[in-house]
């Protein structure tokens, strides 16, 4: 539970910062606070394709334990694909929420203004509720979900093109 809190304060730290996530996870509310839904889904070994499939995700974290408990799987993982910018948001988020056990990070997620309680399901969380929540500007959330539309784009076209 606090590895994938603790990804979500980073993806939403990284969206106030600069308008974009680190992940580009799907972010949805749960009823233990608010995930971001591939991540989730992966650590649940949910929606990983064929039984005995291998998967990225396994070759950093173990697979869940009792209680859902993982771990690092490498002591050093690389970090090439992320930012300096990205590494300090990431160590800053570690920094201040990574000592707080579960159901105390559960706790503060649930005080989280685009948190809603959804009733034993999930709901998703829409970016721009954390922007307009944070006190951005109609025309800066425009300009956020305009910029992220062209990205979406553009990635699109890269995966179709390979």
């Amino acid at each position: 539970m606090v590895l994938i809190k603790l990804l979500y304060l980073a993806d939403r730290q990284m969206l106030l910062d600069t308008g974009y996530p680190i992940t580009g996870d799907k972010m949805v509310s749960m009823p233990h606070g608010p995930v971001l839904s591939r991540i989730y889904d992966s650590i649940n070994a949910r929606g990983l394709g064929e039984p005995g499939e291998s998967t990225p995700w396994f070759e950093y974290v173990s697979e869940p334990q009792q209680r859902y408990n993982v771990s690092s799987v490498k002591p050093d993982p690389e970090a090439d694909e992320l930012s300096r910018y990205e590494m300090g948001i990431l160590e800053a988020v570690h920094s201040t929420y990574g000592r707080m056990n579960r159901w105390a990070l559960r706790d503060f997620m649930h005080t989280l203004p685009e948190w809603s309680d959804p009733q034993g399901s999930s709901k998703p969380i829409d970016p721009e509720d954390i922007l307009r929540a944070a006190g951005r500007s109609q025309h800066e959330i425009e300009r956020v979900v305009r910029d992220a539309e062209e990205l979406w784009f553009m990635n699109q076209l890269e995966r179709s093109a390979s």
